[in-house]
């Protein structure tokens, strides 16, 4: 695991193998196979409902990100742009985002 420092903040980049969210009943899987927040690249992107606009300002929900995180660019969804054909995750997958968006309501 390296250490990048972005400004005033130090971040651990995890580039090994290890259980998603420390499960030990998951199987160890790279960063990539997972959403994990210490990824070689700090950009992301994910969908979600804007809910209101006031000038710079944007109210959303359902954001799959970390609070603080810059916003880089915000385009619009559209079905061709989707996911196309059968999605395939592993059981422990299925298993995590459960209830995912239910946690913490």
């Amino acid at each position: 695991m390296a250490v990048e420092d972005l400004g005033t903040k130090r971040y651990k980049i995890e580039t090994g193998a290890r259980h998603p969210r420390g499960n030990t009943a998951w199987p160890k899987v790279g960063i990539f196979a997972q959403r994990g927040k210490d990824r070689p690249n700090r950009i992301g992107v994910t969908v979600c409902r804007i809910l209101s606009v006031d000038g710079l300002s944007l109210r959303v929900r359902g954001l799959d990100a970390i609070d603080g995180t810059p916003v880089l660019d915000i385009k619009p969804v559209m079905r061709g742009f989707l996911s196309r054909g059968e999605i395939r995750e592993p059981d422990w997958a299925r298993d995590l985002m459960a209830d995912y968006w239910t946690r913490g309501s």
